[in-house]
């Protein structure tokens, strides 16, 4: 499993400006849109090894955004598992435009089970 290493790509869309999303003002790829395609890409990096029934949780985030992208470019993220320890598995991630890198960072998830991890919520929002 370490050193698995998933890619996903997306285009800087409307609904991934800091203006849209309202963490800025400028026409510029988000930090929330970032830190969505820096999941996504732990998820994908970590998918062929979930047993039926299993998923996982983000539990933590640590990132930089060092560069703005503009609308209409394209971003690759990229998450490489780098550590299991139990239930956590941990990641690098990375983001890249076609100038260079935009951001990175560290993320860790949590393996568990998915309809006991729900009903969890459920309760708590007063649903069950």
């Amino acid at each position: 499993m370490i050193g698995n290493t998933y890619t996903h790509r997306l285009t800087v869309t409307e609904d991934k400006l800091a203006s849209t999303v309202g963490s800025g003002l400028l026409r510029v790829f988000a930090t929330p849109a970032m830190i969505a395609a820096m999941e996504q890409a732990a998820c994908g990096a970590l998918a062929p090894f979930l047993q039926e029934g299993q998923t996982s949780v983000g539990t933590a985030l640590q990132i930089e955004h060092t560069a703005p992208t503009p609308l209409g470019m394209e971003v690759e993220v990229t998450a490489t598992i780098t550590a299991v320890e139990g239930r956590r598995i941990d990641f690098t991630v990375e983001a890249r435009d076609a100038v260079g890198n935009v951001g990175h960072g560290t993320h860790s998830r949590f393996l568990v089970d998915a309809a006991r991890f729900q009903e969890k919520a459920d309760r708590k929002g007063g649903r069950v």
